[in-house]
């Protein structure tokens, strides 16, 4: 495992955190978005209070590292490499407490395949090989959704559910497919959900043990953290080269086994 000094350079260096590729108009601009409650943003939560445009900004300048200057509106924005970090640890600690229990209960998920997915599938082993129960609720289900035509479905791939379209892993945002998941299991909750995007949002919602990872242009799930629906977020860039990820991974699962 590289050592603290060594993960903050790799973030930075691969842009997992530091200057990250997402631009400062587009954190802005879902920032807005949920300010003026737009569902999609909302990634299936609700909140207990009201939510400016400012109160989000601030949240996550704080829980995520962006610019805290209102006035700073355009070109480069950042995530702080050491709140990676620290929330990395706090999501090991979490999910540690939960598999410390007898035969614990565990769904994963991932609204972004080409990044995540690879995050996802070491956890998922790491989860199996202490004893979890790795559940598949949904498997198969397909619906439509409002922005896209034919029918998509619920995959798995190594116990990790995607939003599967003709044979390719897709993208989403949507908190539908989790929300028919939680149904399915007929009210028995998860003892952990791992997730990102809507999935985590919904599982959230549902009162399900939930730690997330989420990019600084999707708000929501900071949000949830701070109402108490979301145990912990990391905040990292969710779309670099898949194999970026691997030392955060191996840090997790490192300090999880230690835990244990």
């Amino acid at each position: 495992m590289l050592s603290r000094d060594q993960l903050r350079e790799h973030l930075v260096q691969t842009r997992i955190a530091g200057d990250v590729a997402t631009p400062r108009e587009n954190n802005l601009d879902h920032y807005s978005s949920l300010a003026n409650g737009d569902p999609h943003y909302k990634l299936g939560l609700t909140f207990d209070q009201p939510w400016s445009y400012r109160d989000i900004l601030a949240l996550m300048a704080k829980s995520a590292g962006v610019a805290s200057d209102p006035d700073h509106r355009w070109g480069q924005d950042t995530i702080d490499p050491d709140l990676v970090i620290d929330a990395l640890d706090d999501m090991a600690e979490s999910i540690a407490a939960v598999l410390s229990r007898e035969s614990p209960r565990v769904l994963l998920a991932t609204g972004h395949p080409t990044g995540l997915l690879a995050v996802h599938l070491p956890l998922a082993r790491l989860c199996a090989e202490r004893g979890a129960e790795l559940l598949a609720p949904g498997e198969g289900w397909s619906y439509s959704g409002p922005n896209f035509g034919r029918r998509r479905k619920i995959r798995y791939l190594q116990d990790v559910a995607m939003l599967d379209d003709r044979g390719a892993f897709v993208h989403t945002h949507d908190a539908t497919p989790m929300c028919h998941m939680i149904d399915e299991l007929g009210g028995e909750l998860p003892d952990l959900v791992i997730a990102d995007h809507g999935w985590a949002g919904a599982a959230g919602e549902a009162g399900a043990h939930t730690v997330a990872f989420a990019d600084s242009n999707d708000p929501g799930l900071f949000l949830g953290e701070a109402e108490g629906k979301i145990d912990v977020v990391v905040p990292l860039d969710d779309n670099v080269l898949p194999r970026f990820y691997a030392p955060l991974t191996e840090r997790i699962v490192t300090q999880v086994s230690r835990a244990l």
